[in-house]
């Protein structure tokens, strides 16, 4: 004989494991699911660049597209261009761009390959074309995007292919229509420090959280970042959203995932970088709390 009331408890845990991941499959559908902060585009064609893998010399090619939907970067004079080079951290100059999924490809010679597409703004790609410098500078900023998005490490050895735009076929992509807070630079005389009102945990990093003014209705809600190791702004992916805050520091070195108990105007958030200290400051205009 069975106890039904074993076989009854057994049913209403499989029940209750079934409702828990549709409700989770749901979460993640909704996560997934693009928004009205992104649109599809179809890139055009631009330049087709060939480099190697590292170590391992696998073949690699990086589809550099160009479309008007992809917002320019900040205006670049050719010897404020070699200025920004030769300074000790250039990253503090941002190029917008859509950094696509890898797909397989056969090269000319029947062997499979891994392509890229990049996607950059169609003007600052013409003027890409029209100066060498500039044309080595996307490609590295597109390498390195790269790199810091599928944790790769790719030859500086490359070369721009002649007779061929892109490799493969282009897909849409979808970008975003409201952009991330831009990381600037900050130099440490302009970091102010506040007193600890949060603690950190061994898988994330120390921070902070300050809202101004400290008494009566909030304007601000500012968070600091503890960053030890990380050198520059461009391995640092942020995401502000109503109520939460989403750092990754790559390659994997910090993940900080915070809900905090304020509405905040997302499109005006800034955040600043100190190259120095290893500080991160998000300032985040606080819509309600």
């Amino acid at each position: 004989m069975t106890d039904s009331s074993l076989l009854n408890s057994e049913l209403e845990l499989q029940q209750q494991e079934e409702l828990y991941q549709q409700l989770l499959l749901q979460t993640m559908g909704k996560l997934q699911t693009p928004t009205s902060d992104s649109k599809s585009i179809r890139p055009q064609p631009g330049m087709c660049v060939k480099t190697f893998t590292e170590p391992g010399k696998e073949k690699v090619f990086i589809n550099i597209c160009q479309s008007g939907s992809v917002p320019p970067p900040p205006e670049l004079s050719r010897e404020a261009l070699v200025d920004l080079l030769q300074s000790e951290d250039p990253s503090g100059y941002r190029v917008p761009m859509s950094l696509g999924e890898p797909h397989i490809e056969m090269d000319n010679g029947s062997q499979s390959c891994t392509a890229y597409d990049v996607v950059i703004n169609q003007d600052f790609f013409q003027k890409c074309q029209e100066d060498p410098l500039f044309q080595q500078f996307v490609i590295l900023v597109s390498a390195e995007g790269l790199e810091n998005k599928y944790q790769l490490e790719l030859s500086r050895d490359w070369k721009v292919l002649k007779n061929r735009k892109f490799l493969g076929s282009l897909s849409e992509q979808n970008i975003r229509t409201k952009s991330r807070p831009i990381i600037q630079v900050l130099q440490p005389q302009c970091v102010r420090t506040t007193a600890r009102v949060d603690s950190s945990s061994a898988l994330r990093p120390k921070f902070r959280l300050l809202v101004e003014p400290p008494t009566g209705d909030p304007e601000n809600l500012i968070a600091e970042i503890e960053l030890p190791g990380v050198r520059s702004s461009r391995s640092l992916l942020l995401d502000v959203g109503e109520d939460r805050l989403v750092l990754t520091a790559r390659p994997s070195l910090f993940q900080l995932d915070i809900f905090h108990p304020f509405l905040v105007d997302q499109e005006n958030a800034v955040a600043q970088f100190n190259t120095q200290t290893q500080v991160l400051t998000v300032t985040m205009p606080v819509v309600s709390s």
